[in-house]
């Protein structure tokens, strides 16, 4: 009996499901290990979406199908907050798609536009989905770098001229996960450029535009004017409204490219979960500054992480927008043993560079979504470690 595709077969297994299993294993021995491995916020939701929710949940004509396209209002809501937000206009019916979490809409397009044998042009170091979408759709993938040295931006024009042209799919995400940099819109201008040049659907994931730092506030690609002739960005409520259980996120911008979205979620999925939609409804319309708030608390945490890590002698740029770290191991290490070491000598969970792809390895990605006292912790941990090292 054949229980596994070909293609399931030579896929890997997702890395943080990986790592979740060395972290229970490490539990059972007695371990107390503090995760800042993911990020996953520990912070709570604003109270009135949490009471939206609740509202409509009471409401038994709310817990049936809740429609493929979203609620009208829902999707309205989305392109207020893009028209508010970043002064980008989209049209709510034909320019806005609502995802179950923006995870499940960036593998789905990859199935929507993608042919086997089909080219895909990824970020090395990288959000894993953007690279395991293509490959779920059959799809190549040409990897291109994120270096230090041009703050974690692409050179697109040292992309090879053949591998451009051949491309159909290019991914790009700022702020960016796992480094942290960040671009501006003279680098998006490049970008759609680039993807009208050589034909190409340009996607951008933007989960981290409102967790920000120092003043810091982050374009769309969307607004680069003919963006929407070419790109499509994803976006979340994940992070921004700490959000990220209830699987509540968008794609916007071209209307072909997102219909083919929709014709593969409408087959798969049945829609979000109506109470859902309500509060995130309620999310987006969320006056600032409970974001201001709510990023003053991890930019505390920023500093206690930069304080300690400095102390060790570690090179840490500090970041301007994420919930990470993105830190330089010492040397003789490579990613997941060092961070191995960190886990089973002190307790402390961090993700492995090398889980973003060959351009993570000599990394690791230090989450902030853990209360102060536990970052004070987990950094005095690492200072004994040291310093008994």
């Amino acid at each position: 009996m054949k229980t596994e595709s070909d293609r399931i077969a030579s896929m890997p297994d997702y890395p943080f499901a990986r790592w979740g299993e060395k972290v229970r294993a490490a539990r059972a021995t007695g371990i107390d290990v503090i995760r800042l491995d993911i990020g996953n916020p520990d912070l709570p939701p604003p109270d009135e979406v949490i009471a939206a929710l609740r509202s409509s949940a009471r409401d038994p004509g709310t817990h049936g199908y809740p429609g493929y396209r979203g609620l009208p209002a829902l999707r309205e809501a989305i392109a207020a907050y893009y028209d508010r937000r970043f002064g980008v206009e989209l049209d709510p019916t034909t320019e806005v798609v609502p995802l179950l979490g923006s995870k499940e809409g960036i593998v789905h397009l990859s199935l929507g536009i993608l042919d086997p044998g089909d080219l895909v042009l990824v970020p090395d170091p990288g959000y894993p989905s953007y690279t395991m979408g293509a490959v779920i759709a059959g799809a190549r993938v040409h990897k291109f770098p994120l270096l230090p040295e041009r703050g974690f931006l692409p050179d697109l024009d040292a992309i090879p001229a053949d591998i451009a042209h051949e491309a159909t799919m290019i991914w790009l995400n700022y702020p960016n996960n796992p480094t942290a940099g960040t671009a501006d819109l003279e680098f998006f201008t490049a970008a759609v450029e680039f993807a009208r040049k050589h034909d190409i659907l340009l996607c951008h994931d933007v989960p981290y535009c409102e967790v920000t730092y120092d003043g810091y506030i982050p374009p769309s690609l969307l607004q680069v004017p003919g963006a929407k002739e070419v790109a499509v960005e994803f976006n979340s409520l994940s992070k921004t409204y700490n959000m990220a259980g209830w699987r509540a996120g968008m794609a916007g911008g071209n209307r072909d490219a997102l219909k083919s979205l929709f014709r593969v979620k409408s087959n798969i999925d049945s829609g979000m979960f109506l109470p859902v939609q309500e509060a995130a409804i309620r999310a987006l319309s969320v006056p600032h500054d409970w974001i201001e708030a709510r990023n003053a608390i991890y930019q505390a945490r920023r500093k206690i992480a930069l304080d300690g890590l400095t102390a060790l002698g570690w090179e840490v740029p500090a970041s301007r927008a994420t919930l990470y770290l993105w830190a330089r191991i010492p040397e003789g290490h490579d990613s997941e043993g060092f961070a191995t070491k960190l886990l089973n000598e002190a307790g402390v969970s961090v993700a492995p560079g090398s889980f973003f792809g060959q351009g993570g390895e000599g990394y690791v990605r230090i989450s902030l979504t853990a209360p102060d006292e536990r970052i004070a912790e987990a950094m005095d941990r690492l200072d004994g470690l040291f310093k008994q090292g």
